[in-house]
């Protein structure tokens, strides 16, 4: 039977029409990855402590600096990394007696043995002349965990959103889906701007979620079905790269942009952009052959053909729907009912988890380490880059399943490293954390690759869709991994980071290797693979006769 790469072979596997399909879907990874992790920035918490009007008022009269406010208001607490003045408790005194004075030394002497109390008058924030959603809402000390809790909800949009756009992408199709998607995030994102309060953000940020990752999946999926196989692999590399030059843009936003709320309208305004795709792109015929819309498909092929400047194949421009195959039905159970297709979905579940967990759990960690958080962001995002070149280096020459697992155990090995390096050795212990950034980059991106790679047509987006709902469980899970394992010893997170990542690495080993093979259009490709037969169109001249089969049922070939 006639597979859709063979069709590929006669119209250009990689021609102008889809590198500028390819050139305008890419475009979407930019400001997806600008909103997965925004929050580093618009949720920043900076240095804070209570504020209490009267001593404020007393600064004013004796012109203190907020350092010398905070020194005389606060106690020092015990933190991890050294004392430090308590951000969440202050001195019960009366600052209007008349025992207190201007100068230092009285002060301190007023204050200490004076008891503590709570913050009560909400907090102070050293952070210059910029405002996060953490200091407009105040989501410090006993309301911190709120703070987790956008990015975790964000991240239950991802996975509930991608499910139904995986489901509805394989059921009407990639373009469609690609399209609604941009105008909801569009609008949502604006709408998160606006928000008033702390709880209506959290809602609005949960709707914003449910359709961002899945409409930039649909693109995915629809981009590396119109190349051939030899060529999956940039197309696939690349279009994730877009993501790391997001994430190079994010910190140059937030640093001319003070206000968290215009970055968040800086970040959604592209997405209306999209819109007028509905007129450049089109739908995969990959997609609509499967689902016996042939002439719709043959349609697009004569298209891509002429635009490639290569000439179609008589027996193609001649099919009509009624000599379509059976349309095959996506169904969730498809994806656990026969053993190689259940064990491949199962070990990518897992590695999606980790990738989330791991990749999200530095990025966010930057927020964390103190220095200069732009400067600090932009390096650990340039980092990425180099993921690429790689990638594209290896996967060709050894194959997809060797990289996966090495960069994965890398990252683990190189996580657990950084855990125990001395803070004093600043630079080795900089390094050895890059190179578990760049590890787990590399992984990120395969784990994506690969899991498109190892589905057939009919549920490849749901494939992708349902494994990478694991990455948004991973999401949501990775705020509190940091935050409340950080608050115990600050580098107990990349220990546990370290130790997924190596046993995912080693169940990588397990998946099949797909270098060199043709997307599966069936489960039996999969399953039994040497039992498929393919009759390419190349070895048929136009005036050749169907086999005879072919003619005699005039069924169209499974594309």
């Amino acid at each position: 039977m006639t597979n859709f790469d063979d069709i590929l072979l006669e119209v250009g596997v990689f021609g102008r029409f889809q590198k500028r399909i390819f050139a305008l879907i890419s475009l979407v990874s930019i400001p997806w990855g600008l909103i997965y992790v925004g929050v580093v920035f618009q949720g920043f918490t900076p240095e804070h402590w209570c504020r209490n009007p009267s001593a404020q008022e007393l600064r004013r009269t004796c012109g203190w600096t907020l350092e010398e406010e905070q020194r005389y208001t606060v106690p020092l607490v015990n933190a991890s990394t050294g004392p430090e003045y308590s951000s969440c408790w202050m001195y019960d005194v009366d600052w209007n007696s008349t025992a207190v004075s201007c100068e230092g030394a009285p002060l301190l002497n007023f204050t200490k043995d004076a008891p503590l109390i709570g913050c009560k008058d909400g907090w102070v924030y050293n952070y210059e002349e910029r405002k996060t959603f953490v200091m407009e809402f105040n989501l410090v000390c006993s309301d911190a965990w709120k703070v987790d809790l956008s990015q975790s909800v964000l991240n239950l949009g991802f996975l509930l959103g991608t499910i139904v756009i995986g489901y509805l992408a394989d059921r009407f199709g990639r373009k469609i889906c690609f399209i609604v998607s941009s105008v909801v995030n569009g609008i949502t994102g604006i709408l998160v701007a606006f928000s008033p309060t702390n709880e209506v953000l959290l809602i609005l940020r949960g709707v914003c979620g449910l359709t961002i990752k899945g409409g930039w999946m649909a693109g995915y999926v629809l981009i590396t079905e119109l190349v051939g196989v030899d060529h999956r692999r940039i197309v696939g590399i690349i279009y994730q790269k877009f993501f790391s030059i997001g994430i190079v843009i994010l910190p140059l936003i937030a640093y001319f942009i003070s206000d968290w709320r215009w970055i968040q309208v800086a970040i959604s305004v592209p997405y209306f952009i999209f819109l007028i795709y509905y007129w450049l792109i089109p739908e995969s015929p990959r997609w609509l052959f499967s689902q016996k819309q042939t002439g719709r498909a043959v349609t697009i092929v004569e298209k891509l053909a002429k635009e490639n400047g290569r000439r179609l194949h008589p027996l193609i421009e001649k099919l009509t729907d009624d000599e379509a195959t059976e349309v095959q039905v996506p169904s969730f159970l498809d994806l656990f009912r026969t053993p190689k297709i259940r064990r491949c979905t199962f070990i990518l579940m897992f590695n999606w988890f980790v990738c989330a967990v791991v990749y999200q759990g530095l990025i966010m960690r930057v927020g964390i380490l103190g220095g200069n958080i732009y400067i600090d962001f932009l390096i650990s995002g340039a980092v990425e880059f180099p993921s690429a070149v790689i990638i594209l280096l290896t996967i060709e020459r050894v194959g997809r399943r060797l990289p996966f697992g090495i960069a994965t155990i890398t990252a683990g090995v190189a996580c657990l490293t950084a855990a125990f390096i001395p803070e004093d050795y600043y630079w080795a212990k900089t390094a050895v954390a890059c190179i578990g950034r760049l590890g787990i980059t590399i992984s990120f991106e395969l784990v994506c690759f690969v899991n498109s790679e190892l589905y057939p047509t009919f549920i490849r987006n749901l494939g992708v869709a349902v494994c990478s709902t694991l990455c948004d469980i991973g999401g949501m899970a990775a705020p509190f991994i940091l935050y409340r394992l950080a608050s115990i010893w600050l580098e107990l997170p990349l220990v546990v980071f370290g130790v997924l990542c190596v046993t995912a690495g080693a169940l990588d080993f397990l998946l099949p290797e797909t270098k060199g093979k043709k997307l599966p259009e069936t489960i039996d490709d999969i399953e039994q693979p040497t039992k498929i037969k393919d009759i390419h169109l190349n070895n048929l001249h136009p005036t050749s006769p169907l086999p005879s089969d072919a003619s005699q049922n005039k069924k169209q070939p499974a594309v």
